[in-house]
């Protein structure tokens, strides 16, 4: 049976595969499989550079016929190496025939022992992953995150002069704007941003065991280690992480995982914010024809967005939860955990892509209820008594908190003439008393 939208086990291929498509071209087997043949080629060039003695009188011109192969992968070549793995049973060394393979067919066969020279599968591995995550993070991953951080860098200036009751513990607060709550998590964002550009996209490369014995035994005059620091560097865009065990120690994977997870819970704070305000009227959402919010309540409108947003978030951070938490771990010099849940890297960023789409959505159908914001700072008069009082510390009054308190701590209802009336019975000058009259839930805002 072939794998279809409605047939997939995961609704990262199923239902939502419209949504993580790009991230195929780096998540997939497949593309695990050309990257590491991208890998694998670059390698033997880099040797044919030094130039390995046996290597001195490759034809250089073929070197673009090289990475054609990889250039020009196709899903035929996937196939053909994963029929090679059905009897190698190893995964690397399928790549490395046909690798092999190619070589015969370009009439350069007695270079080919040369192809995966020296390595061990996971200098292959922890090249190929790291490149396939820098990618992924430059090509898809940054541009999804500009979307929505401009969304809200838009927002934040659109809702700027909008003046909105704050709520702490649930209850009224000096009032606040809502561009100013909306910047709050773009400079959040950013910050955690900020972090992830400092993080190197590390890579192993040494052998077997991390220190280039086979290179060394059989080159002993060559500065392997410089050469493999070159090559991850200058050849793959990578740090080289030196010295290590069989595997990348992944310490920086780790640190980029947790970032990414911060970032998430920004927005999924920033998804539960919205959500509450549209529960509280402070915004409707458009409406598009022909959808339904409830199969049996056909006035609903749900903020479903926010939710499915928050979902796959959520989903995304237990993934890098675990990843970041596993990864730099590993018995003595290499166990085998790492290579099975570095396959499913693409699951939360896929999710973490979903999520980012759902808010993005979600925030383009807002619609600001400007009149719920009135109603209710008219109704919360009581929020201008910090004002009152902390002007009236300033002016030396006697116990100025206690009697705010004793004004607004009551279930009488607090308003603009009870304010007033309380304004007047005060001992202060009638210049103090016009300053603190001015005073509204309004424009008590801050700065």
């Amino acid at each position: 049976m072939s794998i279809s939208s409605l047939n997939a086990i995961s609704p990262i291929d199923g239902r939502y595969r419209n949504k993580v498509e790009k991230l195929a071209p780096y998540f997939s087997e497949e593309a695990l499989i050309k990257y590491r043949v991208q890998v694998e080629i670059e390698y033997f060039i880099a040797l044919c550079e030094i130039p390995l003695p046996q290597l001195a009188d490759f034809n250089v011109a073929l070197f673009d016929d090289l990475r054609a192969v990889y250039k020009n992968f196709s899903a035929i070549d996937a196939a053909a190496i994963k029929e090679i793995e059905k009897v190698t049973n190893h995964d690397v060394k399928a790549v490395e025939y046909f690798i092999k393979e190619k070589f015969d067919t370009l009439n350069i066969s007695k270079y080919k022992e040369f192809i995966h020279f020296g390595l061990t599968s996971q200098d292959i591995n922890n090249t190929s992953i790291p490149l396939s995550i820098k990618e992924a993070m430059n090509e898809v991953y940054i541009p999804e995150y500009f979307e929505v951080l401009n969304k809200l860098k838009d927002l934040t200036e659109d809702w700027k002069s909008i003046s909105m009751l704050a709520r702490t513990h649930g209850q009224p607060a000096s009032p606040t704007r809502l561009g100013k709550e909306i910047q709050v998590f773009v400079t959040r964002l950013e910050a955690q941003f900020d972090l992830l550009n400092d993080i190197p996209s590390a890579a192993k490369f040494g052998g077997a065991t991390g220190n280039f014995n086979a290179h060394h035994v059989a080159y002993p005059q060559i500065d392997w280690k410089a050469f493999g620091s070159q090559f991850v560097q200058g050849k793959l865009g990578l740090h080289h992480s030196f010295p290590t065990t069989q595997i990348e120690h992944y310490d920086h994977m780790a640190a980029l995982f947790d970032t990414l997870k911060r970032i998430n819970t920004i927005l999924i704070d920033l998804d539960r914010d919205i959500w509450t305000y549209v529960s509280m009227d402070y915004f409707k959402q458009r409406i598009k024809a022909g959808e339904v919010g409830s199969s049996a309540m056909p006035h609903k409108v749900n903020p479903i967005d926010f939710e499915n947003s928050e979902g796959n978030l959520g989903l995304a951070n237990a993934i890098f939860e675990h990843l970041s938490a596993k990864l730099p771990i590993s018995r003595l010099q290499r166990d085998l955990t790492d290579s099975t849940v570095l396959r499913n890297v693409g699951v939360p960023f896929s999710h973490t892509i979903i999520g980012f789409k759902s808010i993005l959505k979600g925030l383009n159908k807002l619609l600001l209820n400007e009149s719920k914001f009135e109603e209710d700072l008219e109704n919360n008069w009581a929020v201008v008594a910090e004002a009152i009082q902390t002007i009236l510390r300033r002016e030396g009054y006697p116990n100025p908190y206690e009697a705010l308190k004793g004004l607004t701590r009551t279930n009488e209802k607090i308003n603009q003439q009870s304010i007033s009336d309380f304004i007047d019975t005060l001992t202060v000058s009638d210049g103090i008393k016009k300053e603190l009259k001015a005073i509204t839930p309004r424009n008590y805002t801050g700065i």
